[in-house]
């Protein structure tokens, strides 16, 4: 209680949390309400429909996974070179992610455009399924090389405490893409009746415009991060050196663990379309959830950078324990509202009374181990991160997944062949494994440090 009456006190602390915090939450929440908007769209197409597109989005899922390895490395270093307001290495950093972010899409674009069949055959054995998908995949994926641009953009611009920006552009983007989709997918607004093209070619659009708007306003408006080719390109080797050694194991870590993940729809994409379509539904109910606590690791992640890079190590370490409270009392709240009002949101996506029922029991699931799952996103993303504790962060993730998470998967969907929510229950037994690890790491303090120290 002591600790709490303390963080409530601190009002400079809750206003900076908030003015980071609300942005990036309030950007998230839009993005996943249009999933949840597409998802809705998707499923009158049926249950194969809805199946075969969140397959075929896992693609992207693991990109974009990658992707955030990136930023949210790169982040840890503009964080602290901000909090010592250093343009040129925040400038060197930009160029840096968007490079390894640029190749990175390229090679998913390419693999998914040229192989979808391919592509869509490694999450499921249903031919109608890898039919639907791979159509979908075919005209979605060159959106892959835009949305990676955009990302680096973003997360350079939260890095310097701008966080409005992309909350206006993202606005932008979901309105065209919920007009589009909705006229191309059931032939709406004098638009041709695409079906799920209509949905991929909807997704290309809004994503075309996001990144044109992110870019022209960063340098229209002369942001801190707006930089030429030369300065963006003009590394040495010790900021090499310093870049990889802070941002190596972060993508590793996103990528391994984003992999992992993908394996978990491997197992849920043999268990029937019934129970694709269910943890597809779940999965999109829980990202909005979600938004919140990723919305708080964020701020964590560029609050205590700033004030690592700037030396002040107390504040940073006090400020810590203060998220680590916030998010809890966060987690009780939203899973006791969510709780009450699951069957209303589950019954918005007419499905049938089958997969309502999977949906239900996936999604008490996912509310009974809520208090972990986010105890170990803000202490990962945004507590070790934020120091360089990146090595530690990478074995929890990766060895949660790997070694307990994927496991499980197989036992429960292969061997004993249980019902989907059991199967997801015993995935999320990582979660556990996470915690009972990460939270004597931060005890250590071993995140506490200033990296961009001359």
């Amino acid at each position: 209680m002591k600790l709490i009456s303390s963080m409530l006190e601190d009002k400079n602390f809750l206003r900076k949390t908030a003015v980071i915090a609300i942005p990036i939450g309030l950007q998230g929440l839009l993005n996943n309400v249009l999933n949840f908007v597409d998802t809705l769209m998707i499923g009158k197409l049926g249950d194969a429909t809805i199946a075969a597109v969140g397959l075929a989005n896992k693609v992207y899922f693991v990109l974009s996974l990658l992707l955030f390895g990136i930023c949210s490395g790169a982040g840890i270093l503009s964080a602290q070179y901000w909090g010592k307001r250093d343009l040129k290495n925040i400038h060197r950093v930009l160029g840096m992610a968007l490079s390894l972010g640029v190749i990175s899409s390229l090679v998913f674009v390419s693999v998914s455009a040229i192989h979808p069949e391919f592509v869509m055959s490694i999450f499921t054995n249903v031919p109608e399924t890898i039919e639907i998908g791979a159509k979908y995949l075919r005209i979605v994926c060159f959106s892959y090389l835009l949305a990676g641009i955009t990302q680096v953009y973003m997360a350079s611009l939260r890095s310097v405490n701008q966080v409005q920006i992309p909350v206006v552009i993202s606005t932008i983007a979901i309105i065209t893409n919920v007009i589009l989709n909705y006229g191309l997918i059931f032939g709406k607004l004098g638009m041709p009746r695409l079906g799920v093209e209509g949905a991929a070619i909807a997704t290309l659009i809004a994503r075309t415009t996001e990144c044109v708007a992110m870019v022209g306003i960063v340098y229209i408006r002369k942001s801190p991060i707006a930089a030429g080719f030369k300065e963006m390109l003009s590394f040495d080797r010790e900021f090499i050196k310093r870049f990889f050694v802070t941002v190596s194991p972060v993508i590793v870590n996103e990528f391994m663990w984003g992999l992992g993940v993908t394996i978990y729809s491997v197992v849920y994409g043999r268990m029937g379309n019934a129970a694709t379509a269910a943890i597809t539904i779940t999965q999109n109910i829980e990202q909005i959830i979600q938004v919140v606590f990723m919305s708080i690791s964020s701020a964590t992640a560029v609050i205590l950078g700033n004030e690592l890079g700037a030396g002040k190590l107390d504040d940073a370490d006090r400020h810590a324990k203060y998220f680590l409270v916030l998010q809890f009392i966060a987690t009780c709240i939203l899973a006791i509202v969510f709780y009450l009002v699951r069957k209303p949101i589950i019954g918005m996506f007419g499905m049938s009374a089958e997969v309502n029922e999977m949906i239900n029991k996936c999604f008490i699931v996912f509310l009974l181990f809520l208090v972990f799952k986010v105890f170990n996103t803000v202490n990962i993303v945004g507590i070790l991160r934020s120091g360089g504790d990146t090595m530690a962060a990478l074995l929890l993730d990766v060895t949660g997944v790997w070694l307990i998470g994927i496991p499980m998967a197989f036992l429960g969907g292969f061997v004993l062949k249980l019902p989907i929510h059991l199967v997801y229950a015993m995935v999320f037994i990582e979660e556990i494994y996470k915690l009972l690890l990460g939270f004597p790491r931060y005890r250590k303090k071993k995140w506490l440090r200033n990296i961009v120290a001359d």
